[in-house]
């Protein structure tokens, strides 16, 4: 028994053009300025949404500037209206998060900052896009502030796709870890679930790591699995992709099976719990959160997410 993606990941949606050669076209830039949208990103992570957590709220870049501030980034253009992304003004204006969002936010008709992880599922396509990328460079920019080959200073160039250092001209662009995320069952009604250390009491999800210097994608699933919870997994199959920028993380989905029977061997200080659970729960789990004891899944805006409800999904 195998499966595939109901949907798309929340964060794998795009509408606009991300094409590279816009980024160093600053007369092009230039003239799309004065019609474009800005976004805010805060160094948590954060932007303003809007319409029930549904819509970013944006505002007309003239507001910011005859052209494009420094630490701007281009985030795509559609339509003839470019997207870009800054830093608040002034941080002290925004109030801290109280702590990491495992659930969807209290919905609320005002404005309200929140992270990738609690409204992502919520934006449409565009703004998941947008906010995904947005995330992702501003990640990078406050990692690459310096030459990793002189120790220079660097500066961001290209629409705030590429840094260069003052010293010695070096150019540097984001980078991505790649990391595999998988759904292991039983090849029948069973999925194994497993609780990380430092998670919400009951928060179960499915297991991941990241691809070794040298590994293919498939050895990488294998290993993590046997190092997490000792099985050992056949018939992997891929499933699909999503960005994960936290910091800078690409995970690739696959599917696999184990035998239910064999025993489970946790790592020690990774992995806190694990265990096989029905379809039958797991839908429950899905369709009214709390309802199964000790079963709370991983939230929407997650790869994780629409690989379990995938899998359920299977008559």
């Amino acid at each position: 028994m195998s499966f595939e993606l109901l949907e798309l990941p929340a964060l794998s949606r795009f509408t606009v053009d991300r094409r590279e050669p816009l980024r160093g076209d600053a007369e092009r830039v230039a003239q799309l300025w004065p019609k474009a949208r800005v976004i805010t990103v805060d160094a948590h992570g954060r932007t303003l949404v809007a319409d029930q957590a549904s819509r970013l709220v944006d505002r007309p870049a003239t507001e910011f500037g005859d052209g494009p501030p420094d630490d701007a980034v281009l985030l795509g253009e559609q339509d003839g209206v470019a997207y870009w992304a800054m830093p608040p003004a002034d941080e002290t204006d925004v109030a801290a998060p109280s702590g990491r969002a495992w659930s969807r936010p209290e919905l609320t008709d005002e404005p309200q900052w929140l992270d990738l992880r609690s409204c992502g599922a919520l934006l449409d396509d565009t703004g998941a896009g947008l906010f995904t990328s947005a995330v992702a460079l501003f990640h990078w920019h406050r990692s690459a502030k310096f030459c990793a080959v002189c120790g220079g200073g660097t500066e961001s160039a290209k629409s705030g796709w590429a840094r260069v250092c003052s010293q010695c001209g070096r150019e540097e662009y984001p980078r991505t870890d790649a990391a595999v995320i998988c759904l292991v069952h039983d090849g029948a009604d069973r999925v194994l679930l497993a609780r990380g250390e430092g998670w919400p009491a009951g928060r179960y999800s499915v297991l991941a790591g990241f691809v070794e210097a040298g590994e293919s994608l498939e050895a990488c699933v294998a290993r993590e699995i046997s190092e997490e919870v000792g099985v050992e997994v056949g018939d992997i199959r891929y499933l699909g992709s999503q960005p994960w920028p936290f910091p800078r993380s690409l995970m690739i989905g696959f599917q696999a099976v184990a035998d239910p029977d064999e025993p489970l061997r946790l790592a020690d200080g990774e992995i806190a719990q694990a265990k096989w659970v029905s379809r039958a729960d797991v839908r429950q789990a899905l369709e009214v959160p709390g309802s199964v004891p000790d079963l709370l899944l991983a939230p929407g805006a997650s790869i994780a997410y629409r690989m379990i409800q995938s899998w359920a999904a299977v008559n």
